[in-house]
């Protein structure tokens, strides 16, 4: 069986992009390295050069004949008489040498391959005399070689340093890259799930109101119906506007004030009743006494309750109830959301909120559940699931409750003095504020 895989041009063009910047950052790193062995290189090569030139020439001017120094040979022609150091190599001396400075009589220094090996050869005049000192480059030319294959391995491992750490940085140059790419393809599935609950029930409001329309007679009878079909495009605005500011959401950028959470857990309720009335569900809110204030950003928190609402409402069958509970404690304010519903599998309880996520037995459950995880980090919530095959779901959302403006502070008024001198004050009076003058 063959595999298909999908074309994906924008991945394609990161992964390429990934791979010019590994080459780009190896290339420079391993022209570095050259350069710089190079350089070392020719440094060494240049001071051997003029260390055996210097050492040479002063072998020529002053070394005795029979004891020069180790790998050096030293040769003197005097008319036809050739006179050598003692177990010289059977080809030397370099007899064109000698030539040419006989001829013209300028010193000379150089390198000859003789034999398969490598001499420097400074052949000179002294009076009538042509000496020829001769040194073995055997050493020097092997340290060459010996430096020249270290560096090639320096070469060699700094390519493959330098195509890891051309990864490494790729990878974290082209991470926002492809994090961008994620949240652009993320936001538009997000658009397209999110807006189809918000868009049914808009069409079903819009329905019912061209319905009434047509069947009585005076239009003031389905102003209503018009009014929950303006207020449901007014909310369907603020979940396009909650997508659209989703990350400042969770970078805690969002001003937040007051928001009363049973007001809107009522006014989630009711926006979804002629849905749950399509479905045969009840809808029933129950707020217990006491102040039910949290501190957030409204439309967010409206968005979560409808998500809560609306996952409930797909998986509640005919006949079904959905209760909502608004309560507070000492410093949360507790909201669940509880169904009679198919229920759910415990295991299933961190995947429910997930992206594009659902349970077996309901197909996805879209991004509801995934925005309301967000919502409750943002707002330093918490959200909690429990439930059992066939015996309903609750979701429990917590946020801490607002924290009372404090009391204003009462005026410190200064009383004018009396006769006596004595001065009265009432009890908050304790210093005069500026521009105020004692009678």
């Amino acid at each position: 069986m063959t595999a298909i895989r999908s074309y994906d041009p924008e991945r394609r063009l990161l992964t390429r992009t990934r791979r010019r910047i590994t080459a780009q950052v190896a290339a420079v790193f391993s022209l570095a390295v050259a350069l710089l062995g190079t350089l070392v290189y020719c440094v060494v090569v240049d001071e051997q050069d003029a260390t055996a030139r210097r050492d040479l020439a002063v072998a020529a001017m002053s070394a005795p004949m029979d004891h020069p120094p180790p790998c050096v040979w030293l040769f003197e022609l005097r008319a036809d008489t050739l006179r050598s150091t003692p177990r010289a190599p059977e080809n030397l001396p370099v007899r064109e040498e000698l030539d040419r400075v006989a001829a013209d009589g300028r010193t000379r220094v150089e390198v000859a391959e003789i034999g398969g090996a490598t001499y420097l050869v400074r052949t000179q005049r002294r009076g009538d005399v042509l000496q020829q000192a001769v040194m073995d480059l055997y050493y020097p030319v092997t340290e060459r070689q010996r430096l020249l294959r270290t560096l090639w391995a320096a070469e060699i491992a700094a390519l493959l340093a330098a195509l890891l750490i051309g990864q490494v940085l790729a990878r974290r140059a082209i991470a926002p890259l492809g994090e961008a790419l994620d949240r652009q393809r993320r936001f538009t599935s997000d658009v397209s799930h999110e807006l189809r609950s918000p868009l049914a029930r808009l069409h079903v409001r819009a329905q019912l109101a061209a319905r009434r329309l047509r069947r009585e007679p005076d239009p003031h009878l389905a102003v209503g119906d018009v009014d929950r079909l303006v207020t449901g495009i007014g909310q369907l605005g603020e979940v396009i506007d909650d997508l659209l500011l989703s990350a400042q959401l969770r970078q805690r950028r969002r001003p937040f004030g007051p928001v009363d959470l049973g007001a809107l857990a009522e006014e989630s309720a009711d926006a979804e009743a002629v849905r749950a009335g399509q479905r045969g569900v009840t809808i029933d809110v129950r707020r217990d006494p006491g102040d039910h204030v949290v501190r957030g950003a409204a439309p967010a928190l409206r968005r979560v309750i409808s998500a809560l609402l609306d996952n409930a409402l797909r998986h509640t069958s005919a006949g079904g109830h959905i209760r909502v509970t608004v309560s507070s404690g000492a410093q949360t304010v507790r909201l669940s959301v509880r169904d009679d519903g198919v229920g759910l599998d415990p295991r299933d309880g961190e995947r429910l909120f997930g992206r594009h996520t659902g349970a077996p037995h309901a197909g996805g459950l879209g991004i509801g559940l995934a925005l309301v995880s967000e919502v409750m980090d943002a707002h330093g919530g918490t959200i909690e699931v429990d439930g059992r095959p066939g015996s309903g779901a609750t979701f429990t959302i917590r946020l801490p409750r607002a924290e009372p403006d404090p009391a204003p502070r009462p005026a410190r008024i200064l009383l004018p003095q009396h006769a006596g001198g004595e001065t009265n004050r009432t009890p908050e009076a304790t210093t005069s504020a500026p521009g105020d003058a004692s009678l």
